[in-house]
């Protein structure tokens, strides 16, 4: 029994270990790797602590669940990694609702009150969890119209199904013998998981999955108290604590609650005024032409230059400036993309310097100093509203500051506007060259043009 808690405890300690890693773009594989040894050896630790007679059906799922794994994880695209996260939260859910399922089915006796919570709090959790991922899923994948769907008397519904939980809970813990409270329990928590994820627009998932992340591991939590196990008590307890900071941390990047994530519905009507002014439309050329003039260059990612799966041209446009001495730099806000990191992932895949991605605040003082700024399907993160339209649901969110630029380039399908619905003035300022297109097919032509001087 000691060595068995001892291999806790040391995958205990590598699961802080690689949360801490995790924090940095440069030790975020070395911390994803001694997370995976710790939990390697809580796996094996685990089987021995039981018991196991017979390890056939444990083979048989280890097998098919590497092969899933393993083929799932080589096919993805960096740009359905959003996707990904957000089945992995909802596998995360269902799997802890499937164990406390599994354990109420099993009980001979009955269970003491403790354990009767615990596994009601697993069931519950687990199920939100898991319906509200895949909704999730659905409206990242395009499945689901990403904009906001508010049923009539939405937060009503919302309030009573969660009483009515509450309510038939509670009959549930005063009397375990009887399994139609918990079959209740299960059925409104996959609902309220539907509905809760439903009215939440798609600029809003990256604060969405980390909060269902953070669902994630409180129900593994939960199914470790039901099962005293304490490696899935702390690790539960690690995942669900981590993705709430970091929930938080999102929230603060766009100056918003959490209460106005979960329910203000930004995106359903767009609120801003059109602004009725014309643009110049630039060409490839056009942007060649200022980049051979420029000492410094600002790269700046968003969604559609994930859509457009452009970071790996990008970056070879990034190459070939630095081989002319041209400096170049990534600047990074924390909720492009949709999902926290998303453009980080992205950069990494295409091999771009640690050194050369920059986060908000890190860059904010340089974009004055800087010739020019190419801005790849951005919108809602680089909009001077946010500064000073008082009734915006933008205003007072951080931004990072392109318009202080010496040039700004927008690479855009569209002049349309963002999630937020309002206009950027940004696009019409006279040092801003838009230049409408699929953002690697404009990034192609300009590497084109580069290579051909």
């Amino acid at each position: 029994m000691d060595i068995i808690n001892i291999s806790y405890l040391i995958s205990a300690i590598l699961f802080i270990m690689g949360l801490k890693k995790l924090g940095s773009a440069k030790t975020a594989r070395y911390g994803n790797q001694l997370a995976m040894t710790g939990m390697l050896i809580a796996m094996v630790a685990t089987l021995f602590d039981k018991g196991v007679l017979d390890y056939t059906y444990i083979i048989a799922g280890l097998a098919i669940g590497a092969i899933i794994g393993g083929i799932s994880a080589k096919r993805v695209q960096m740009t359905n990694m959003p996707q990904m996260v957000a089945l992995f939260n909802g596998v995360g859910g269902g799997a802890s609702a499937l164990i406390a399922s599994a354990e109420y089915m099993r009980m001979t006796a009955i269970p003491e009150m403790e354990v009767s919570v615990t596994l009601l709090l697993s069931l519950f959790i687990g199920t939100l969890t898991f319906t509200g991922s895949y909704i999730a899923y659905a409206k990242l994948q395009g499945t689901m119209s990403s904009a906001p769907i508010a049923l009539p008397f939405h937060q009503g519904i919302n309030t009573l199904l969660l009483v009515a939980t509450i309510v038939v809970g509670a009959f549930f813990v005063m009397d375990p013998a009887s399994p139609n409270p918990f079959l209740i329990v299960a059925l409104a928590s996959a609902i309220l998981g539907v509905l809760f994820v439903i009215p939440i627009g798609g600029a809003d998932m990256p604060v969405v999955i980390s909060l269902l992340n953070s669902y994630s591991g409180i129900a593994a939590a939960m199914t470790g108290f039901v099962l005293s196990n304490n490696v899935l008590i702390i690790s539960g307890a690690l995942v669900g604590a981590s993705g709430i900071i970091l929930t938080n941390l999102m929230c603060k990047a766009m100056n918003r609650s959490l209460t106005n994530v979960l329910f203000g519905r930004v995106g359903a009507v767009a609120k801003g005024e059109r602004i009725e002014r014309q643009v110049t439309r630039y060409t490839p050329e056009d942007v060649v032409m200022m980049l051979d003039k420029s000492d410094s260059v600002i790269i700046v990612p968003g969604y559609g230059l994930a859509v457009a799966q452009a970071q790996h041209v990008t970056q070879e446009m990034a190459s070939i400036l630095e081989e002319r001495g041209i400096k170049v730099q990534y600047a990074i806000h924390q909720v492009a993309g949709r999902m926290p990191g998303h453009m980080n992932v992205l950069l990494a895949e295409a091999n771009v310097s640690y050194d050369q991605i920059k986060d908000m605040d890190e860059i904010n003082d340089e974009f004055a100093e800087t010739d020019i700024v190419l801005v790849l399907g951005a919108n809602d993160v680089v909009n001077p509203l946010a500064r000073t339209k008082e009734d915006s649901v933008l205003y007072g969110m951080p931004i990072l500051d392109v318009d202080q630029a010496r040039t700004v380039v927008v690479v855009k399908r569209s002049l349309s506007p963002g999630f937020a619905g309002e206009d950027n003035p940004l696009f019409y300022e006279d040092k801003t060259m838009m230049v409408f297109g699929d953002a690697k097919e404009v990034m192609t032509k300009i590497v084109h043009h580069l290579k051909e001087e």
